[in-house]
């Protein structure tokens, strides 16, 4: 998926259809005298309605369509005859959307479920015939209900990706790599921040034909839970994650401090997110021989008690297997 591609972000239009209107029909017919009242109701207008699709993974489809429209009801007819009811026009969203009203910002649903459906825009109910005001006093109704308008509203669609591991991380901390090199995803790598704009997902194939999803989300920096950098907009991504995969490069210059950092905005976003599985793998080793690891390994026993870590190189392949080997055997305790 190329990165233009991932949308997770969208405002769409909507309307739900008119009801038809109820007829005024008087019965006619040859040999019957006074037939009476004969008028059908109105059908029912279309519905808005939002549905869970396993196999959508973006918003991308809402990027040139924001406006949906469903259909109206049809008039009612002699003999008692039903109009039909409108179309029903259906928003197709990836598992994990959050549907928001756009003028109040509060959240209406979250679609989480396959074939999940929920109307967020009911349409408007058709009108009745005049059949049903006849009375013995009333025998001839000559007037019937009109149908009840429709509704209009705009919605908010946000995706927060569904991951097994989210990969935390400062800009330029290896996540791309390391993504690249443990999926067959191939995002963006060069070396300057913010090269990832858009968080990637790739598929980690594991022993016996299983499998796991990891995301790339773009580098948090320091106060990105206030806005600053991009992180604070993708930090929703890391919500839906099982296990946080913390990277920090070997050549930074105080490990526990960039992880503190991390662990500190992920707290002041939602506190909810210290609760997760955690991991701190240390990348770009192969900068480093086996002394100067055995060396940091000791420094780190002190500053990393409660927290697993491990050391890794994306491009030399140390501690890849066994990285895979820690992160499955956290998704499945």
């Amino acid at each position: 998926m190329t990165e233009g591609n991932f949308v997770d972000y969208v405002k769409v239009h909507i309307s739900s259809g008119n009801g038809g209107k109820g007829s005024a029909h008087l019965r006619r017919e040859k040999y019957v005298a006074k037939g009476g009242p004969d008028g059908g109701d109105g059908g029912r207008g279309g519905h808005v309605i939002v549905k869970g699709n396993k196999n959508l993974w973006t918003l991308v489809h809402f990027k040139f369509k924001k406006h949906f429209k469903a259909g109206h009801g049809e008039h009612g007819s002699k003999s008692r005859s039903t109009g039909a009811d409108g179309e029903d026009v259906y928003l197709e969203v990836p598992l994990g959307t959050v549907v928001r009203d756009t003028e109040t910002n509060e959240i209406l649903f979250e679609i989480t479920e396959d074939g999940e459906e929920k109307i967020v825009l009911e349409g408007g109910m058709g009108g009745l015939g005049n059949w049903h005001f006849k009375s013995a006093t009333n025998q001839t109704p000559r007037y019937a209900q009109p149908g009840i308008k429709g509704q209009e509203g705009h919605l908010t669609l946000e995706l927060k990706v569904l991951a097994d591991v989210g990969l935390v991380g400062f800009p330029n901390a290896g996540k791309s790599t390391l993504l690249s090199v443990m999926t067959s995803a191939k995002p963006k790598i060069a070396n300057y921040e913010f090269t990832t704009l858009k968080p990637n997902l790739g598929i980690v194939e594991y022993r016996d034909f299983q499998s796991f999803v990891m995301a790339d989300i773009p580098g948090i920096i320091e106060g990105a839970a206030e806005g600053k950098g991009l992180g604070h907009y993708f930090l929703r991504h890391i919500e839906r994650n099982a296990t946080l995969l913390f990277l920090i490069p070997a050549d930074s210059k105080d490990i526990s401090q960039e992880y503190n950092i991390l662990l500190d905005e992920l707290r002041r976003y939602n506190p909810e997110l210290l609760d997760k599985e955690r991991l701190v793998a240390i990348s770009k080793c192969d900068m480093l021989d086996q002394e100067l690891i055995d060396e940091m390994d000791e420094d780190m026993k002190e500053d990393f008690k409660d927290v697993p870590y491990m050391f890794i190189s994306s491009v030399s392949g140390l501690g890849i297997q066994q990285l895979k080997d820690r992160l499955w055997k956290l998704l499945n305790e």
